[in-house]
């Protein structure tokens, strides 16, 4: 039996055309926030804070895989009654996206992908995780301590931002021993090991809808890779920030925004659906 992802919605748009938003890997639903109130005005927009994520469960032995993760979203979107939907991701929850994309068309409207890689990126990177993820120093003993772990002192980190430690501060938890992360670590290796081995491009050409790939100068996806994923989606478009980098979604929300709404904007009108927005937890 599939874990019950939590599912929030951010107001209601009667009308608008459904958009669901998935973070990354360790991130939460949350991390969309400025995002979503930016675009609920015109989208009725669910975030999901995906299998063992956030405020969903985090059942001991997953699963983890690919398809759990897709089936998940695919849940969210039939009982929402989201589809047509604009799937907007951000790195694991960007191939999440275009692997859905790709085999439920009659889901998907739009898809919108932020900062992943389609190329493999080895089991070299794995180790690298597995090892960083043992560098942490936890317990930490205040949020303080989190954020600056993660956004200066983390030795790991090749450019510690401000941004980094709000991001991981947003998945810290108090317990009596101090802060923990809400996810466990196993289960995030569990997570990524599907994907890091493999690259995805046979996927990202079976995607029919119209797609945007963004990026920031600074982000994990560099601009001749991101242009190769446009030239490989049937309907493929390009958008780049001026400044910013892998969390560009969640510290320049703004203009994050301004990048994808021309791409929003021009998308087709039956898009639209006659819904109102809900509050509930899927499947």
């Amino acid at each position: 039996m599939a874990p019950a992802p939590s599912v929030f919605t951010n107001g209601s748009t009667k009308g608008a055309p459904g958009m669901l938003l998935l973070h990354g890997l360790m991130g939460c639903a949350e991390h969309w926030a400025p995002v979503a109130a930016r675009l609920a005005g015109r989208h009725r927009v669910v975030a999901l804070d995906q299998r063992g994520h956030g405020a969903s469960e985090k059942p001991p032995e997953g699963p983890f895989t690919r398809e759990a993760y897709i089936a998940d979203a695919v849940a969210a979107i039939e009982q929402l009654d989201l589809a047509p939907v604009t799937l907007v991701g951000h790195s694991m929850g960007a191939l999440t996206a275009w692997q859905l994309a790709a085999r439920r068309p009659d889901l998907v409207g739009a898809l919108i992908i932020s900062d992943m890689r389609a190329a493999a990126l080895g089991a070299a990177s794995q180790r690298e995780w597995e090892a960083w993820f043992r560098s942490w120093p936890l317990p930490f003993a205040s949020v303080a301590e989190v954020h600056r772990w993660f956004g200066a002192d983390d030795p790991w980190a090749e450019r510690p931002t401000p941004a980094r430690g709000e991001f991981f501060a947003r998945v810290m938890a108090e317990g009596e021993d101090g802060w923990r992360p809400v996810f466990s670590r196993r289960q995030m290796l569990s997570s990524r090991a599907p994907w890091v081995h493999d690259a995805h491009w046979d996927q990202l050409a079976q995607v029919p809808c119209p797609a945007l790939v963004v990026r920031g100068p600074d982000g994990e996806l560099g601009r001749a890779e991101a242009q190769e994923m446009v030239r490989v989606l049937p309907l493929g478009q390009y958008a780049e920030l001026a400044e910013g980098g892998h969390l560009a979604h969640c510290d320049r929300p703004e203009e994050w925004c301004a990048a994808i709404e021309p791409f929003l904007a021009a998308l087709p009108r039956d898009l639209a659906r006659d819904s109102d927005g809900v509050r509930a937890t899927g499947p």
